[in-house]
């Protein structure tokens, strides 16, 4: 019987060192996995879609919202940021242990939809 993995979420202001947590876990056990972000952003030079973030058009990315497919969001700069609930969910039953990195603004809109 497989194991389910465990979601672990990992929130703090920018600059806080969540990066570095995550990064040290990632390099020193092979069962976590980053969740991958989607962002209404335009990609930079050198991002693929889907290994550093899902890249959405704004209208993809509210119907997510209307359909409750992400498990967190925020509007940061004029783009969306969130997380993806079928990436994570397909993770966890592939037994792996789910590292969400958010920002607090994403976790404070997380506990609004809770309240």
């Amino acid at each position: 019987m497989k194991r389910r993995g465990l979601l672990i979420v990992l929130s703090g202001f920018s600059g806080s060192g969540k990066g570095t947590v995550v990064k040290s876990l990632l390099q020193k056990y092979d069962n976590y996995a980053l969740s991958i972000s989607a962002t209404t952003r335009q990609p930079r030079p050198g991002e693929v879609d889907g290994r550093e973030y899902f890249f959405k058009t704004r209208e993809e990315f509210e119907q997510m919202i209307v359909e409750d497919k992400l498990l967190e969001h925020a509007q940061y700069v004029d783009n969306y940021y969130g997380t993806p609930r079928d990436y994570v969910e397909h993770k966890l039953e592939d037994g792996f242990d789910v590292i969400l990195e958010i920002e607090i603004q994403g976790g404070i809109e997380d506990q609004r939809k809770i309240s």
